[in-house]
């Protein structure tokens, strides 16, 4: 192989290798051959030097290097700043490049850039710092020819809509929340990123599992068959004051992500986990309301709070049940997951404060549309995922979001229809054996690393623990009693760990807000994209295996000589 050609412009076209051996009676064939393609780099070189001559009269303010590496055939473009304030360039996660080896490709001195997820009154100063995939010689020709261009069209797709099959096939976890080691994220691995991009929605959990432990408390102080424990108000009054500080900290929060930060948010909705999550605000919202100490709140609440609280719940409900509805990319059996109870336990609850408030009607409208929805979910998830594959391990714990729906329905039909009459308990008792399903399978819930999506399955136990004193209150006996009893003590254990747990992991140990990767995931795959790069760039490999004779100028002429050897 003539060395002479890697610093010829024929090396800007080159794109594969045909390598095999030489005969000996093809020496006089190739020795014409060389002459010719040495004539016709001398010739090429001619042409690249003009042309280089050229650009360099039209840029002359601007001051390139290209650094060429031998080994992988990549070239690196720093582009030297005039201004101290210019945006640094986004640092990849390293499989951006193809991942040879285990080295990774930076641009040097550069810095990951997080403002590719900041508003769109922002834009327009993001595009000019997005990433760039760097796939050769070829690429960076073109970036010099029309800087910008690649950056606008990376821009684009970064706010566009991910497809929720993209979801399940890029992240695993109990909450698709964890990248799988063969896909490439838009921000750097191994940098922390800002605070708001790490605080997810998921966090509105922490606010379900203590809001409606202000409930269960309320209804064990003041339930008939409970009254043989003396439980004190004061309980519900602390844990209610306790939850309304949680939900104003984390809203606070997330209302600065959604100012700041609204691409990241927009990824979230898109998510078919945590679309799921958008409910949860405002049933805590309804959760405080109901399970609101006497002294505080009247018996009987003013119709306004339920109008307010009730509003985005049906907004969502008509856009994301259209979507199950209308048979789209996120119909039901594409996006369908444990965490699509949420979406209709907040149909119940606000047929609880409907019932609050006075207004049955509203509430059994309410309740006929939870349960309705509640059926085909649940029938779909009992027969099949979304994936058509088994749950992993990672995923067994959010079973228990099966048990929040049907508990949260028995209560509203008690208090739409003011008694715990046939089909109220036959909603328990589902609850109640789902709930037992869960308890006997303990291996399920061992050996997962904590996180905040913990505290969504709080809430279901503490539901269906107050459907059991509800229950004991319609059938009066020593074992409705003691299962209310040993529901609400497990519940409430439960929490307190979680509680500690949260705490230690916020402000002492720190390691509460990991990383989000998955907001950070690519509209597509790239995997196709790294091989060929792979095979034309990976020259050492090839050397080793035999000696280079040909180095092919086109694409087209390469393709023509594959296909005659293929005829020989």
């Amino acid at each position: 192989m003539d060395t002479k050609s890697n610093n010829s412009p024929s090396f800007l076209e080159t794109h594969f290798v045909d390598i095999h051996e030489i005969l000996p009676e093809e020496e006089d064939e190739e020795a014409e051959g060389e002459e010719e393609i040495a004539s016709n780099v001398e010739n090429a070189e001619n042409r690249f030097h003009r042309l280089v001559k050229a650009r360099e009269g039209k840029r002359a303010r601007r001051n390139f290097s290209r650094q060429v590496s031998l080994e992988t055939g990549f070239s690196v473009l720093s582009k030297e700043s005039k201004t101290k304030d210019q945006r640094e360039l986004l640092r990849r996660s390293g499989t951006s490049f193809g991942d040879y080896g285990s080295t990774r490709h930076f641009v040097e001195g550069r810095k990951a850039d997080f403002n590719i997820f900041r508003t769109k009154s922002a834009l327009s100063r993001q595009n000019s710092a997005l990433p760039q995939r760097e796939s050769g010689v070829d690429h960076i020709q073109k970036n010099q020819d029309a800087p910008g261009e690649g950056l606008q069209h990376d821009g684009e797709s970064v706010n566009e809509s991910v497809p929720a099959g993209r979801y399940f096939a890029a992240l695993r976890g109990p909450e698709l929340d964890q990248v799988k080691d063969s896909e490439d994220i838009l921000l750097p691995k191994d940098e922390k990123w800002p605070f708001l991009l790490r605080f997810p929605i998921g966090c509105f959990g922490i606010c379900l599992g203590l809001s409606s432990q202000a409930i269960l408390w309320r209804a064990l102080s003041s339930s008939p068959s409970t009254k043989f424990l003396h439980v004190t108000p004061f309980i519900n009054f602390v844990l209610w004051l306790l939850a309304v500080g949680v939900l104003v900290a984390i809203s606070v929060t997330y209302a600065l992500k959604c100012a700041l930060y609204f691409e990241a948010v927009k990824r979230e909705y898109f998510h078919p986990v945590r679309v799921n999550f958008f409910f949860a605000p405002w049933v805590v919202c309804m959760f405080l309301a109901i399970g609101a100490p006497p002294r505080i709140a009247p018996e009987t609440l003013h119709p306004a709070i339920w109008c307010v609280f009730m509003a985005p719940i049906l907004f969502l409900d008509l856009k994301i049940y259209g979507q199950w509805l209308s048979g789209g990319k996120r119909r039901l059996c594409k996006v369908a997951n444990p965490s699509s109870h949420l979406s209709v336990v907040g149909n119940f609850v606000g047929a609880i404060l409907a019932a609050k408030v006075g207004w049955k009607e509203a509430g059994k409208f309410l309740w006929s549309i939870g349960f309705a929805h509640y059926l085909v979910v649940f029938v779909t998830l009992y027969q099949r995922l979304p994936t058509s594959e088994a749950l992993p391990k990672e995923l067994h714990p959010v079973y228990s979001m099966f048990i929040a729906t049907p508990a949260a329905a028995s209560l509203a039909w008690g208090a739409v229809y003011g008694e715990f009459d046939g089909l109220a308990r036959t909603c328990y008792f589902i609850a109640l054996f789902l709930y037992s399903s869960l308890v006997v399978r303990i291996n399920f819930f061992r050996g997962f690393r904590f996180s905040v999506a913990w505290w969504s399955y709080t809430f279901p136990m503490t539901t269906v623990s107050i459907a059991s004193i509800k229950y004991s209150e319609a059938a009066p006996s020593a074992v409705s009693k003691g299962l209310a009893l040993t529901l609400s003590f497990m519940s409430s254990a439960l929490v307190s760990i979680l509680f500690v747990s949260t705490l230690l992991h916020a402000f002492v140990w720190r390691t509460l807000f990991p990383n989000d990767l998955a907001i950070a995931i690519k509209k597509r795959r790239l995997a196709k994209e790294k091989k060929p790069m792979k095979k034309s760039c990976d020259i050492k490999r090839w050397t080793k295996q035999s000696p280079l004779s040909l180095v092919s100028t086109t694409r087209k002429h390469n393709s023509g000589n594959k296909g005659s050897d293929g005829e020989n």
